[in-house]
């Protein structure tokens, strides 16, 4: 067992290990930043065995407030309020989180144990408050790493498993007194990641091509100031810019013409000129229209953040963004918001709703797994949607908030690595950055320039099978959570040693 640390260490140390924890994210991505960071938080919480409570749960806020501030500072875009709130409802997170890392160092077979109470961590952070916030997971900053290959293999929860395991590896490393320890902890390093390196990664059975458009208007402004309907137009025109170079043939006729979230921020359903300017858009172009707009819910105060299928002959299959985003899309308890309401009142002035149904949806012969910006983060979203059949991945995203921050990036990575795990192409449309196609190696094939109106012609293989990390991820998940509840309550009733 490592010997005490105390609090005058344990706490400077816990703050300079978060901040190193997020240079692994954009917009530095420094290469295992958060496993170094978390071999140091291990290396903590072994010597924090037998120190009080209250000095441990200081350790663990630390951590998160020093982690988590840097990571999201691009929240300040929503407003000050929700970034401080955010980073305040993760720092009271990895208070638990640190008490029970601290009660599975006591246990033999530490590593094991830590890794499954990390992965209950993440899934805890990715339940509340509210509907959570799965940003900043460790199998994140796998992408670009021999690690990412293990997403397809186990799953997102798993490869943070993994990339624990090596930390924690790294701690017996520099710790151990034994040199044999050293060499077998060096060995079992550089075995995981040449594991990594050779699984395989890519289309999950290839079943035909299908040729997409993105496009991506952009934005007439800074993000709320613009007149209702000036956004519709933008897209309008860049896909009348589109069907030009079709009839010119310049570009192949597309499949499928897919426009971003919040591309109309007015009803189709009952506003006929937008209406009438969508439909004759598809029959010009000879394709379906995936429109993402703002809709109207069942009552004034409610509204619906969806991606429609558009024909000419009028609107199809819907999917209703799954998790909304709090504060951002929705605001809980309206009424008691008090001090806040006349700001909250004025940028979200309606909640948006949840859906209930996956994003897997036809347009033209094809099924798609739609999901909306936040969404891709959270796994049930894709696991949900290929389940029901998806052959390619969709996000519709507005990044328009977060203009000249990290967050675009960040998300772009998750997509990324969304694209490993389920084996499918995965393609990006945005109001004004980052449009762009991902293939199931998780590379980058293209991306459109950002702040301007563009539009991407793709040619990508749609996929019938099932990775297995969509068979093996799942119950793995479920067991690391088992585990990681186990190792919490074992270990805060084993005594140092």
């Amino acid at each position: 067992m490592t010997s005490g640390i105390s609090w005058r260490v344990a706490w400077p140390a816990a703050a300079g290990l978060g901040l190193l924890a997020s240079l692994g994210f954009d917009p530095v991505s420094l290469p295992f930043a958060m496993v170094a960071a978390i071999a140091g938080l291990i290396w903590l919480a072994r010597g924090l065995t037998s120190a009080r409570k209250r000095v441990v749960m200081v350790t663990g806020a630390l951590f998160g407030v020093a982690f988590m501030g840097p990571l999201i500072w691009w929240m300040n875009a929503v407003s000050t309020g929700a970034y401080i709130g955010l980073v305040l409802a993760e720092t009271l997170l990895f208070v638990p989180i640190m008490l029970a890392l601290r009660a599975s160092a006591r246990l033999q077979w530490w590593p094991l144990w830590g890794a499954a109470v990390w992965v209950l961590g993440e899934w805890v952070r990715g339940q509340v408050p509210f509907q959570g916030f799965p940003w900043g997971r460790l199998a994140h900053t796998s992408i670009d790493t021999p690690f990412a290959s293990y997403a397809r293999l186990i799953g997102m929860p798993a490869t943070s498993a993994v990339l624990f395991g090596a930390a924690c590896l790294v701690v017996v490393a520099a710790t151990s007194t034994a040199w044999r320890t050293r060499g077998i902890a060096i060995a079992a390093i550089l075995a995981l990641a040449g594991l990594g390196a050779v699984l395989p990664t890519g289309i999950a059975s290839a079943d035909g091509t299908r040729q997409v458009a993105l496009v991506q208007g952009d934005v007439p402004g800074v993000f709320l100031t613009w007149p209702p309907g000036e956004i519709f137009q933008l897209h309008a025109a860049e896909t009348d810019k589109l069907a030009e170079r079709i009839e010119a043939g310049e570009v192949p006729r597309p499949d499928m013409v897919l426009w971003p979230e919040n591309a109309t921020d007015t009803d189709p359903t009952f506003d006929e000129p937008v209406r009438a300017r969508i439909e004759a858009l598809s029959a010009r172009l000879g394709a379906p229209i995936l429109v993402g707009g703002i809709f109207d819910g069942p009552t004034i105060e409610t509204a619906y953040n969806a991606g429609v299928v558009w024909t000419a002959d009028g609107p199809g299959e819907r999917y209703v963004k799954l998790k909304p985003v709090t504060f951002g899309e929705y605001v809980p308890f309206r009424r008691q918001a008090g001090f806040f309401i006349d700001r909250l009142g004025r940028d979200i002035p309606r909640d948006m709703l949840p859906g209930d149904e996956s994003g897997a949806m036809t347009i033209g012969n094809t099924v798609i797994g739609d999901t909306i910006c936040y969404d891709i983060a959270y796994d049930d979203v894709a696991r949900r949607a290929v389940a029901d059949g998806a052959q390619m991945i969709v996000v519709q995203t507005s990044n328009a908030a977060f203009t000249g921050t990290s967050q675009p990036e960040q998300q772009w990575d998750i997509s990324r690595l969304r694209a490993i795990e389920t084996g499918r192409w995965v393609v990006v449309p945005s109001t004004n950055g980052i449009t762009g196609v991902v293939d199931p190696t998780g590379r980058s094939v293209e991306r459109a320039p950002l702040h301007e109106p563009a539009t991407l012609n793709a040619e990508v293989t749609l996929a019938s099978g099932k990775t297995p990390a969509f068979v093996l991820g799942g119950p793995l998940e479920y067991v690391l959570l088992t585990l990681g509840l186990g190792a919490w309550w074992f270990g805060t009733r084993q005594k140092d040693s």
